[in-house]
């Protein structure tokens, strides 16, 4: 009998110690770039999965500022250390991490359009492959009235982007559409890197009457560059997010990053802990929209907003 318990107990210890193994996870999480949204997507997805999964994952951040040959550097080593999962915040890094591994779960966050980035040419919601996330894109119709709203009398409206960011020129693309409907011209100013991003955006102030900024790492990174040029222009911004409009802007319909991250990393919490497969989850948005103003901006350059627009923080 004492024999039969003590294998009893033996195998209850080994039962009880593979569970404890089966619940923890390492996540590893490449963020593009240092800067407000895309802090507040990496914690708001951390926030979520300790939340879902006390004490269970552990995680690996790393940050390629702003390099995408270093967001292939972080997602390889992710891929060589063999973690569970991988959070890809941002395009470059999505893509790099599409480009490191095929069987390693991976959730984006703060991508605008996925079938642009992964070149998808039958969108249906889901990547069918081992991708899904969510999305920071706003709606560009709204945006597009939100702008009309402020300044009817507008002529030209300058389009400032990073041309390296596809997602960008998607946005780009379409809320033209709208605005021309509105009987804007639309005019594309376009910069290649932070290098040129001050005489760019000077070209914007002196062809158009506001600036359209859409939701571009780039420019999030170079706010206070391109706020030097349109102050002393007094040419209004309107931007695709809030971290471009709190540094450069006048008035954005914004997502909260935190909360994209919080979805993304419940979505994470499915995968690790019920196996659900990426590749048939929708992407996902961002549940809420906020008109939102930069004060002190409206204030200097004479904008008035309505009121149901919120003061950013």
């Amino acid at each position: 009998m004492k024999k039969l318990l003590a294998i009893l107990i033996a195998v209850l210890l080994c039962a009880g110690m593979t569970t404890v193994a089966e619940e923890t996870y390492t996540v590893g999480i490449c963020q593009l770039v240092q800067h407000p949204a895309l802090d507040a997507a990496t914690q708001g997805f951390q926030d979520a999965l300790a939340e879902k999964l006390p004490g269970a994952v552990t995680f690996d951040v790393q940050n390629a500022s702003g390099d995408s040959n270093t967001c292939s550097t972080i997602v390889n080593g992710f891929v060589a250390d063999g973690v569970d999962l991988i959070m890809a915040n941002a395009t470059p890094a999505l893509q790099a991490a599409v480009a490191a591994t095929g069987d390693i779960p991976i959730l984006g966050t703060s991508v605008t359009d996925y079938a642009t980035a992964l070149d998808i040419g039958d969108w249906s919601g889901a990547t069918g492959m081992n991708v899904s996330g969510t999305s920071d894109l706003a709606p560009l119709d709204q945006q597009a009235a939100m702008l009309n709203e402020l300044f009817p009398d507008a002529k030209v409206v300058g389009l400032l982007y990073c041309s390296a960011e596809p997602n960008s020129k998607y946005q780009v693309d379409v809320i033209t559409g709208y605005l021309a409907d509105m009987g804007y011209e639309c005019v594309e100013y376009t910069f290649a890197d932070s290098n040129d991003v001050a005489s760019v955006t000077q070209s914007a102030c002196d062809g158009c009457d506001v600036i359209y900024i859409p939701t571009d790492n780039t420019a999030a990174s170079c706010t206070e560059a391109i706020r030097n040029v349109v102050e002393p222009a007094a040419k209004p911004v309107i931007a695709g997010e809030e971290g471009i409009c709190k540094g450069c802007g006048v008035a954005t319909l914004s997502i909260s990053y935190y909360d994209l991250g919080y979805a993304t990393g419940e979505m994470a919490s499915e995968v690790l802990a019920n196996g659900a497969d990426v590749a048939t989850m929708d992407v996902r948005f961002a549940p809420n929209v906020t008109k939102e103003y930069n004060a002190e901006l409206c204030a200097l350059l004479g904008v008035t907003v309505p009121e149901d627009y919120a003061a950013i923080q």
